[in-house]
């Protein structure tokens, strides 16, 4: 393998039916691979608007199986383009059992692994539990022709174990396919620091870990539910490098693809000086799989 490569991730307004956003979807692919990109990242749920906004059992008809129209049309575009791609999406397992799940598809088209969102939420509007089954998966980075891909989504992005999980099997890059956003009211008041802990978090991620991290997230005011002021997905996706430094930034507003180069030479100089995972007590972390140390 290289020891350089191009990832980005693609920011979209993807309040749209399924049909336009995989059309939509495409497109944007195809202009990133055009621009050199090599693995390629969509935002969380890609296929239709931000659904979780309200508790509603017809939202499971937008729901599809394995491996059927989204695996078929991005895994001809990955052979056609030489490139892997990330396809967050809502998998219906089977009758009652439904995932937030991703595939990472290879660039020549096949399966390179299927990652099921871990950590569910349940807040005002981002009501995920009523609709989605917790990974059964694990986390786990997954080999591919072009490098070692680890994938996260959204609200994992939130938890430190979670990365650690995912860089200690390899993982040179973290992608965190991404839903989140402001709600409208709200915004003025806590919007500086709920966008700069979703930065700062995600930043660390990599300082500890020495590793890329790639967010990819909608952009867009989603207002579908009556009665409501519906979700202004912020946007401001990023590609990180392994000491936090910001290498791509895009705009709170604007569908925009993001390019940046992975170098593996870079990554274990910053490792070999900052060895974190040399120092690592794993002698004295059994705690940490209890929910709460009691006294």
């Amino acid at each position: 393998m290289s020891r350089t490569y191009s990832i980005a991730v693609i920011q979209l307004n993807l309040n749209d039916n399924a049909a336009n956003n995989l059309a939509k979807c495409t497109d944007w692919v195809k202009k990133a691979a055009k621009e050199g990109a090599q693995v390629i990242c969509l935002p969380e749920l890609y296929s239709s608007h931000y659904f979780c906004q309200s508790e509603d059992v017809d939202n499971f008809a937008l729901a599809e199986p394995l491996y059927s129209t989204s695996f078929t049309a991005f895994s001809n575009l990955a052979k056609e383009l030489g490139v892997v791609i990330i396809v967050p999406f809502f998998e219906k397992r089977m009758a009652g059992v439904y995932h937030n799940s991703a595939y990472i598809i290879d660039n020549d088209g096949s399966e390179a692994g299927l990652y099921r969102k871990m950590h569910i939420p349940d807040d005002p509007h981002f009501y995920e539990k009523f609709y989605f089954t917790p990974g059964d998966l694990g986390f786990k980075t997954i080999s591919t022709n072009i490098g070692q891909i680890g994938t996260l989504i959204c609200w994992d992005q939130w938890y430190p174990e979670a990365a650690r999980l995912t860089a200690l099997q390899g993982a040179e890059v973290l992608f965190y396919p991404t839903a989140i956003g402001w709600h409208p009211s709200e915004k003025d008041k806590y919007g500086d620091n709920q966008y700069g802990a979703w930065m700062n978090v995600m930043k660390g991620h990599a300082v500890a870990n020495g590793t890329y991290v790639a967010a990819a997230n909608r952009i867009g005011l989603e207002k579908y539910v009556p009665n409501t002021n519906g979700i202004e997905f912020w946007g401001a996706s990023f590609i990180a490098g392994p000491q936090g430094e910001i290498l791509a930034q895009a705009s709170h507003d604007k569908e925009e693809i993001l390019i940046a180069e992975v170098d593996l030479d870079h990554q274990e100089n910053v490792r070999q000086n900052w060895p974190f995972f040399r120092d690592r007590r794993i002698d004295f972390y059994g705690n940490i799989t209890k929910r709460a140390i009691d006294k």
